[in-house]
């Protein structure tokens, strides 16, 4: 299915290699949950998947302008009814959304933003969460300024070979960024191929 002639439904292997182990994280902790927003949400495999999966939920998904083609492929062909149409948000140049949400959720982003939107992501992130509501980020990050592993030592050089600005976050300074913004550390989970999942809460 297309929008257009020119238009394809976008696919990415990873994100059907990792969705079930970070749906095995996240579902206990939004069994009560009703609504999240998506930040970066990519080709939209992760949001059809969890939607489906959790229908208990609202699942908005976001990105830059450009993505939401490929993004309403995969929304139009699931035909999920809590799955509404993708907003745009740039996380530095963007208005965010007015309404607020139990959980933001985002994988594999905040290695690709230059540090300064990654600051302007935990900046804003909490203005948009209920109390208590979470925020959770899935992908790779140092610790003590140091890998986890070769793999993402050769992942962080691919990197910043490809955009300098672009590298695996210290987790100590995404940790430090949370709590100057009224946020604190609730749960720190492994998963495969040296990924993680982080999760704060908004006091």
């Amino acid at each position: 299915m297309s929008l257009s002639n020119n238009i394809q439904k976008p696919y990415s292997e990873s994100c059907d290699q990792n969705r079930d182990p970070i749906f095995d994280v996240i579902q206990p902790l939004l069994k009560e949950c009703k609504k999240v927003l998506e930040v970066g949400s990519g080709t939209g495999q992760h949001a059809v998947y969890f939607a489906q999966k959790m229908s208990h939920l609202i699942w908005q998904t976001s990105d830059q302008q450009p993505y939401h083609e490929g993004i309403k492929l995969w929304l139009a062909d699931a035909k999920l009814d809590n799955t509404p149409a993708p907003i745009a948000l740039n996380v530095s140049s963007d208005t965010w959304p007015d309404e607020k949400f139990d959980v933001i959720f985002s994988a594999n982003t905040v290695h690709i933003m230059a540090w300064d939107n990654v600051v302007d992501f935990f900046a804003n992130a909490p203005k948009r969460l209920n109390s208590g509501g979470l925020f959770i980020l899935y992908g790779p990050f140092n610790y003590n300024q140091q890998y986890t592993s070769e793999s993402n030592a050769r992942f962080d050089s691919w990197l910043k070979q490809r955009d300098p600005q672009s590298a695996i976050r210290d987790f100590e300074a995404l940790d430090k960024l949370a709590n100057n913004t009224g946020m604190t550390i609730k749960a720190d989970h492994a998963l495969p191929a040296n990924n993680r999942i982080l999760v704060w809460e908004k006091l």
